[in-house]
């Protein structure tokens, strides 16, 4: 067991990583969104490079929710996965259809190598490790999506082409929802030796810096080199 604390471990978290926080708003490509100069075609890339990540990111979450330490958490993450897909599904027929992305385009795309990284990071942790490891790793993607959605909700603007994805983020259902998984793993880390709680913060760290490169990686147009 933990010894008895004044700090979470999603504060421990966010404080540990505040500077690659920064850094990722701090990010040409996140800058550009807030002021609506990004190009469409930068848009283009991240909408089915996202698109790819949340139907992986949605099979992590059902792993999540079998692994769950109690019938709350299953309900919890078996709700979050479904919305995963929904959204995914949702942004065929709303964000692609508006910025011109056909469905043979999407189909046609693969995965970036950030892309490819960061699920398969997911994917790998959520069946190889404990459920308090994969809910580490599984965080960043809530979190920092809400803080930049936040932030950039209160420099935008007005208007902003993107203003539909920034209120996506910025909204409270979705914050509501952050919520509720900083309260599960802060739950659960108070349960775990100090082993698992050091591999926590390693898992939450990697989806950390893989939110970076993914963000880095749309703005580049990244692509494999060979």
């Amino acid at each position: 067991m933990n010894p008895a604390s004044t700090t979470t471990f999603s504060q421990a978290a966010w404080q540990g990583n505040l500077a690659l926080y920064r850094d990722t708003l701090a990010l040409p490509f996140n800058q550009e969104l807030a002021a609506g100069t990004l190009s469409v075609e930068r848009f283009h890339h991240y909408i089915i490079q996202d698109a790819h990540y949340l139907v992986a990111y949605g099979r992590a979450l059902a792993v999540a929710a079998a692994k769950a330490d109690d019938a709350d958490g299953l309900m919890q993450f078996t709700e979050a996965a479904k919305v995963a897909v929904l959204v995914e599904r949702q942004m065929h027929g709303g964000f692609m259809q508006r910025f011109g992305v056909t469905t043979e385009q999407f189909a046609a795309t693969p995965l970036t190598p950030a892309c490819h990284h960061y699920t398969q990071f997911l994917l790998a942790t959520a069946w190889a490790e404990p459920y308090p490891v994969v809910l580490a790793s599984l965080l960043p993607c809530f979190w920092i999506y809400a803080e930049v959605g936040r932030a950039i909700h209160a420099s935008a603007r007005q208007p902003n082409p993107y203003q539909d994805w920034i209120d996506t983020y910025a909204g409270e259902e979705f914050h509501a929802a952050v919520r509720g998984v900083l309260a599960t793993i802060d739950r659960v880390a108070d349960g775990v030796d100090a082993r698992t709680l050091q591999a926590m913060h390693a898992a939450y760290t990697m989806s950390a810096r893989l939110e970076w490169m993914f963000w880095d990686s749309a703005h580049r147009l990244g692509r494999w080199p060979v």
